[in-house]
Formats: structure tokens, C-alpha cells, sequence
């Protein structure tokens, strides 16, 4: 099970698998990540964006398929991820990896803005 978490709001969502996809504020690129829970944290298994521009250039061993700029990032499993709810980044969706169920975040965890908690993603306990 995943658990989002914003201010007061908890959830959960039976995601083992998932990706987290939104646009970059700046380069208005699309940014995909695919994620899964093991032993209690993230794994980060793939990233992939649709181009390259300000602060958005591709991993190393990057790979272009259809498009997209793909690579497996080395990068230790995490207890969390924490989302930013500026109002610049709108966007946030999280996907089932099995199934293709799409959530917006926006609508789990209430309007974004400059005074809204961030977006706590994380394995429920």
C-alpha cells in the first residue's frame, strides 16, 4: 500500500508499483518516474522526459526510445517522497504500474498554492 500524506489529509492507494508523472513548471515537458516499494522504502527503477532543458537533463546511459529520454537511475531506495505544492507544478498524477489507475493529486490532497502542505509519498506502515 502507498500513503499520501498532506497536512492532516492521510490516504492510501494499493499502488505497489507506480509512476509519479507531471510537467515541468519551466521546460513544459512531460517527466515520468517509475517507483516501487520494497522493504519498507521507494526504489526508483526508471526516469524518463520528453526532452531536456533547465534543470531536466537526461540521466546517465540515457537512451532515446519514441521520444522519450529513458535511463535507470543508481540511486539508494528512499523512506519518502516529498512534493512541493507550490501552485508550479499542478500537475502531480500517480499511477497504478499494474493496472493504469491514475489519481491527480490535486484532487486527493486539496488545492495547490504557496501556503499548501507538501505532498508526502511514502509505504504505508
Amino acid at each position: 500500500m502507498l500513503c499520501l500524506a498532506a497536512g492532516a489529509l492521510v490516504t492510501s492507494l494499493a499502488f505497489g508499483d507506480f509512476t509519479l508523472a507531471w510537467t515541468h513548471s519551466v521546460e513544459k515537458t512531460e517527466w515520468r518516474e517509475h517507483w516501487r516499494i520494497e522493504d519498507g522504502s521507494l526504489r526508483l527503477l526508471e526516469a524518463r522526459v520528453k526532452g531536456s532543458g533547465a534543470g531536466m537533463d537526461p540521466g546517465a546511459g540515457a537512451r532515446l526510445e519514441d521520444g522519450w529520454w529513458v535511463w535507470t537511475p543508481q540511486l539508494p531506495p528512499v523512506p519518502e517522497l516529498r512534493l512541493a505544492r507550490s501552485g508550479a507544478t499542478a500537475d502531480w498524477r500517480l499511477c497504478d504500474a499494474a493496472g493504469g489507475d491514475c489519481r491527480d493529486l490535486a484532487a486527493i490532497a486539496g488545492p495547490d498554492g504557496p501556503d499548501a502542505p507538501p505532498l508526502v509519498v511514502s509505504p504505508c506502515p
